[in-house]
């Protein structure tokens, strides 16, 4: 069965995440069925808007970490689930022709957040939990998930999301700039927001958002050698140490090696 499912309503799309069990865990499939369900959906030009949600009251709890034996385990899988399984998943998101709105319920964290932060607008519920704790796992964020969060809140809070791993409440997601609402209802909320944008006018609607990515300042890309050296903490006893001691439910003990 699909973990990605797509439905539609008129003029908007509802793209929802399903891993029963994992609080909609975000596994490799996912990822790639994430950039197959967005470019289709681009290329729908009877579309206005697409609402993405997660299924079950979660939104999302961040990457599978359980895959990540077999998947991430050395430099050259990590550099390719990084900069290709994840970033075409993001880009296929940042760069869908419709306008994008996360209706964010549960946890909203790792994966799921950057998920979230590549929509165009995000609207949550009091009681969803956000944050990026890969700091417990002995890994920095990647260099192009990065791009997002910073564009969202600049360095400073970004610094403090990743140093700290903190998970935190809606109203400092808001106060940090995460989010553009609270409301109880999401679902109904979701849905009036998309209804209002497919009133618009799609033609300005799609140039709003073309315009807003193109003239949003972006960082020159990393050459091979960074590229590399962002992703050698693969190599290292502590992201071992994180991720296995996360499996076992075990504090890790980090050593700096």
């Amino acid at each position: 069965m699909s973990k990605i499912i797509v439905g539609h309503d008129g003029g908007v799309a509802t793209v929802t995440l399903s891993n029963p069990g994992k609080l909609n865990a975000i596994d490799v499939s996912m990822w790639n069925g994430l950039t197959e369900a967005f470019s289709g959906l681009s290329r729908d030009e009877s579309l206005r808007c697409i609402i993405v949600r997660g299924a079950d009251g979660n939104f999302a709890a961040g990457a599978d970490i359980e895959e990540f034996a077999s998947v991430r385990s050395t430099l050259e899988q990590g550099m390719h689930y990084h900069t290709r399984t994840i970033a075409d998943a993001l880009e296929a998101i940042a760069n869908c022709l419709h306008p994008v709105v996360a209706a964010i319920e549960g946890v909203c964290v790792g994966g799921g957040l950057e998920i979230a932060c590549a929509c165009d607008l995000r609207i949550a519920a009091p009681s969803a939990r956000f944050g990026i704790p890969v700091t417990r796992l002995g890994f920095p964020l990647a260099p192009g998930e990065y791009i997002g969060l910073l564009q969202l809140v600049g360095r400073a809070t970004a610094l403090e999301i990743l140093l700290e791993g903190r998970v935190f409440d809606a109203a400092e997601a808001r106060e940090k700039g995460l989010l553009h609402r609270i409301v109880a209802d999401v679902p109904a909320e979701a849905r009036n927001t998309a209804a209002r944008i497919a009133q618009g006018a799609p033609l300005a609607a799609r140039m709003n958002k073309k315009l807003a990515r193109r003239l949003s300042p972006v960082p020159e890309p990393l050459d091979e050698q960074e590229l590399r050296d962002a992703f050698s903490f693969l190599t290292s006893h502590d992201y071992r140490e994180g991720v296995q001691t996360f499996l076992a439910k075990t504090k890790p003990v980090f050593t700096g090696k």
